[in-house]
């Protein structure tokens, strides 16, 4: 059984880490070196009418159809937040056939649009599915833990305990306060908590400091994480990616 290589990635819009340059065409190439089986992708653009005006080499896909034709991967897209001239959300980019899925809303004010995207795909190999979470929380702390109280309530109903799970994601948690509440209500760990016993640092890409970016899993083992730093990834977004390998427990 051939282990999974999951990534975590918010992409900042394709947008360089001060919003100066368009960097999606970078960040593919950097992507196509990991081989990820899963990306978890967070602030993907599906359609900004602005940028493509000013920027020459502006896809005319959504980014996550951009990005998964590179690949050589399938991928979903959830819209969290739609204005005037555009949309973004998170992207789920798979290896292997995505046999359902559906966009959470879990936006507790109206300044912040957030969602968790919800997929189930089956690894070729492996004998169970395997639910695949992409998430994106809001920056204040008594924010999250509605949304994480908002998570359980959905699983609860909306998923089988029995099938592993992988909820990926930015959490702008920098006080460090999510893995507690998930390990009780959901019973999730943190790869990088399990292999290295901290967090990754992630943010700010140049010079991380902050571990705003996780990898939680249910029912898998982690047999590697690590953070993609240097070059080139601190000048393509303003976070570094997550990588891990993951077999069955």
């Amino acid at each position: 059984m051939r282990a999974l290589t999951v990534a975590s990635y918010n992409i900042h819009k394709g947008m360089s880490p001060l919003n100066r340059h368009l960097r999606l065409e970078e960040i593919a190439c950097a992507l196509e070196t990991v081989l990820p089986d899963l990306a978890f992708l967070q602030e993907v653009q599906g359609r900004n009418l602005r940028r493509a005006r000013r920027c020459s080499d502006w896809s005319s896909l959504p980014q996550h159809r951009y990005l998964a034709r590179r690949l050589e991967l399938m991928s979903v897209y959830g819209l969290n937040a739609a204005y005037e001239y555009g949309h973004h959300g998170n992207a789920l980019l798979s290896r292997f056939p995505i046999h359902s899925w559906c966009n959470l809303d879990i936006s507790v004010n109206r300044f912040e649009s957030r969602g968790i995207l919800h997929c189930v795909l089956h690894p070729a190999g492996w004998p169970t599915p395997v639910v695949a979470l992409c998430a994106h929380f809001n920056l204040l702390g008594r924010d999250r833990s509605k949304q994480y109280q908002a998570l359980t309530a959905y699983l609860t109903h909306a998923s089988d305990a029995g099938i592993p799970l992988i909820l990926a994601g930015d959490f702008n948690d920098w006080r460090v306060q999510a893995s507690d509440q998930l390990a009780r209500d959901l019973g999730l760990n943190e790869v990088f908590l399990m292999l290295h016993g901290e967090h990754a640092l992630s943010f700010p890409a140049r010079m991380p400091f902050l571990p705003l970016d996780r990898i939680y899993v249910r029912g898998l083992k982690p047999l590697r994480a690590e953070v993609l730093h240097g070059a080139p990834w601190a000048r393509l977004s303003d976070h570094l990616p997550l990588v891990a390998s993951l077999l069955p427990a």
